[in-house]
């Protein structure tokens, strides 16, 4: 495997940028990246780094702090409807010319954001990118970052390799298969320049009606999701990139999303420290680099009831004070309405700041949140002792990573590393460790060639995420195909009509076997409906819940029923493999299924699953 930075060229670096930076990557030279970002940090590099704030201007202090969004695939040419967004959100037009404008410490890439097209050109922006730092007065790489949490949240997609998401490796229950699935993926991030990468939830799921973690987190029981966070810090950072254990202090329980509210976590000080804390103090243990904060709100820990974001008693008092963290604290968006329901967008940045923040994350007006930072330490409300503070730690965990001594990357590493077959194989290998066989009524699996040839799948077709190629249906209908099925797919929905469900049922005369794609099934889906019409067909059904596993509380008549956690490639096409018998199933639940009229009884307990 290629490890960091072997990717990066000198081939694209001008002799005006290796001069101005020349000095600077002199006086920051810091180790390999180590297990600790403490590990690194010599006395003598955190004197040139304070030597180098020193000489900094307070304009470029601030902006040190902000990371942001910004469109375009390009850092100096985007698509002219870029440009009009740039133009729009940020008053400039291009990437370059918001690093020159407001001097970001980094830069969060998006797929909507048409950040992320393809390896090569994702490789170009991160190096035009880092050159407008490097042009800067104070030349400064910046930390280049995205959500590329694997399973349903990826912001790269193929040909990239997409491993196996978090309650899927949860479900897999193997802490070597999760170090590696993350060793995998740093590893490309670090070859197309992706420095700092907001993975592994640390959230432990102990509510099923969750909106916004769910199949996110690696599952319900703290300890074993600490174990999973721990791999996967060491995996990231092995690879030579920054982790993020996220949503600190813990957005596992509650049925609220903070995109769209402000949701209260009411876990007792003696819960949080027995259910939420175990992940985080595992990732502080395993030298995390980095931690986001979440938009939750936990009187217990802050009796004000601040968003923790904006909590000093939260992030000061219990993630600096009684957890002993010292590295990056980044700000989860400060464009989502959690954060943005009691302050204004000039206030949320400033107490961000002073809550113990490092890094403020994408505000949705960034000359609002620069200008109020930039006016709170002009007129003492923030001291330039606490913004040289983080500024420190920012331009720690860059020394740390390398990024003064060389942040350029090139197509030939890009080639060698991303989405190479050894990669593939191996997400291939981890996935078959991960479905979870819940039920099978009668032996009907595995499927046999010689009695169930003719496979008809129907089922759910969200919108696919970035590692898919195309929609469920069509993936698992492909995936038995290959394995010599006669399939055919039809899309009924997430919510079915009546005809869809009867086209179903008709679809269904003469098939052997029915296999329905489930998706996040409520007490008044429809997809319940489609199930029992198809199983009173005669044909039996097979439930492949291709999201949350909580599906099979909520469905009766078919005749078995399996866990998928995503609806990506690798993880339906290990489910099928294990529905066709080519690999036994293996996953166990890493969260439990309770009935859905009686949440107080569980059906299935964390650790069931069925094999042959």
């Amino acid at each position: 495997m290629h490890h960091h930075r072997t990717s990066r060229g000198t081939s694209r670096r001008t002799l005006l940028i290796a001069t101005a930076t020349a000095a600077v990557a002199a006086a920051t030279t810091a180790a390999a990246p180590t297990a600790s970002p403490v590990a690194s940090d010599s006395a003598s590099t955190r004197d040139r780094l304070k030597r180098l704030i020193s000489r900094m201007s307070l304009e470029e202090k601030v902006g040190q702090l902000f990371v942001m969004r910004v469109y375009g695939h390009s850092a100096t040419e985007p698509d002219q409807a870029d440009i009009d967004l740039n133009l729009k959100e940020m008053g400039v037009r291009t990437a370059a010319e918001l690093v020159a404008k407001y001097h970001v410490g980094g830069i969060i890439y998006f797929a909507w954001a048409h950040n992320t097209r393809d390896p090569h050109q994702i490789a170009d922006l991160s190096n035009g990118i880092q050159r407008a730092g490097l042009a800067q007065r104070t030349p400064l790489p910046l930390l280049i970052s995205t959500d590329q949490e694997h399973g349903i949240v990826a912001r790269v997609g193929k040909p990239a390799t997409l491993v196996p998401g978090a309650m899927a490796l949860g479900a897999g229950g193997s802490t070597r298969d999760a170090r590696k699935a993350a060793r995998i993926a740093g590893a490309e991030l670090a070859a197309m320049g992706i420095v700092q990468n907001y993975a592994p939830v640390a959230d432990v799921n102990v509510n099923p009606a969750n909106p916004v973690i769910g199949v996110r987190s690696f599952g319900a029981d703290p300890q074993a999701v600490a174990g999973m966070v721990a791999a996967q810090v060491k995996g990231y950072q092995g690879a030579g990139i920054a982790a993020t254990s996220k949503h600190f202090p813990g957005h596992g329980d509650t049925k609220d999303d903070s995109h769209y509210a402000l949701p209260t976590i009411h876990h007792t000080a003696e819960q949080w420290e027995q259910l939420d804390a175990p992940p985080f103090r595992a990732a502080v243990a395993a030298g995390i680099d980095s931690i986001m904060t979440a938009h939750i709100v936990v009187p217990a820990l802050d009796p004000a009831k601040d968003p923790a974001t904006l909590s000093r008693p939260i992030l000061t008092g219990v993630l600096r004070e009684r957890l002993g963290y010292d590295g990056v604290v980044v700000t989860d968006s400060l464009t989502m309405a959690g954060v943005r329901q009691k302050y204004g967008d000039d206030r949320v940045p400033v107490l961000a700041l002073l809550a113990g923040c490092d890094q403020l994350l994408n505000p949705p007006d960034l000359p609002v949140a620069w200008n109020a930072v930039l006016k709170a330490v002009k007129d003492g409300e923030v001291s330039m002792s606490r913004l040289e503070e983080s500024v420190l730690r920012i331009l720690r965990l860059k020394a740390k990573l390398g990024l003064f001594r060389d942040p350029y990357v090139s197509h030939e590493g890009v080639d060698r590393t991303v989405g190479v077959r050894s990669h593939l194989a191996a997400a291939d290998r981890i996935a078959e460790g991960t479905t979870t066989l819940l039920a099978n009524t009668g032996g009907l699996l595995p499927l046999s060639l010689r009695t169930h040839n003719n496979v008809l799948v129907v089922g759910a077709d969200p919108a696919s995420p970035s590692g898919s190629t195309g929609p469920p249906t069509t993936v698992i209908a492909g995936a038995f195909t290959e394995l010599g099925f006669n399939a055919t797919a039809l899309s009924t929905g997430i919510t079915p009509t009546q005809a869809k469900i009867d086209e179903a049922v008709a679809a269904a005369k003469g098939k052997d076997v029915v296999v329905v794609g489930t998706y996040n099934v409520s007490a008044t889906s429809p997809q319940r409906t489609l199930v029992s019409a198809l199983a009173a067909t005669g044909v039996p059904v097979v439930c492949l819940a291709i999201r949350n596993p909580y599906d099979i509380a909520r469905l009766s008549g078919f005749a078995a029923s399996v866990a998928a956690y995503s609806w990506t490639d690798v993880e339906l096409r290990a489910a099928v493999r294990v529905i066709a018998g080519k690999i036994r199933p293996e996953g166990r639940l890493p969260v439990p299924i309770q009935r859905a009229d009686d949440p107080a009884k569980v059906l299935y307990p964390v650790g069931y699953g069925l094999t042959y």
